[in-house]
């Protein structure tokens, strides 16, 4: 029987996750969520299971509500890297979770990048 769309989905997030665990233990994680509308971006301490920063299309005060392209994926992550770095973090390891690395969820990593957030 052939796997569904979601299992498919999960199945990628799961060993993406799990390889990049092994390859940056005691970093921070940035973890992406894109949906149909929005994206989000949460700056995530796996040992002490906190959020440090998030930033999302939700939020008025980027101008992007509701909104879901690269001009609005490219402020989430401008947002992300100066608020890590308000919270003292310079580095982080990028968890694209499921969602292949073109398009929105590059623009995101781009974005934090160029502000300075060494992903």
């Amino acid at each position: 029987m052939a796997n569904s769309k979601r299992q498919l989905f999960l199945k990628r997030r799961l060993r993406v996750r799990n390889k990049l665990r092994r390859v940056n233990a005691g970093r921070l994680r940035l973890s992406v969520h894109r949906s149909n509308k929005n994206i989000s971006v949460q700056l995530i301490d796996d040992v002490a299971g906190v959020t440090l920063a998030s930033a999302s299309t939700l939020e008025k005060a980027l101008g992007v509500v509701g909104k879901n392209n690269i001009e609005a994926a490219t402020k989430v992550g401008t947002a992300i890297a100066e608020r890590a770095k308000k919270a003292g973090v310079e580095e982080a390891y990028f968890d694209r979770g499921g969602f292949l690395f073109h398009g929105k969820v590059k623009a995101v990593a781009d974005a934090a990048r160029e502000a300075g957030l060494k992903i």
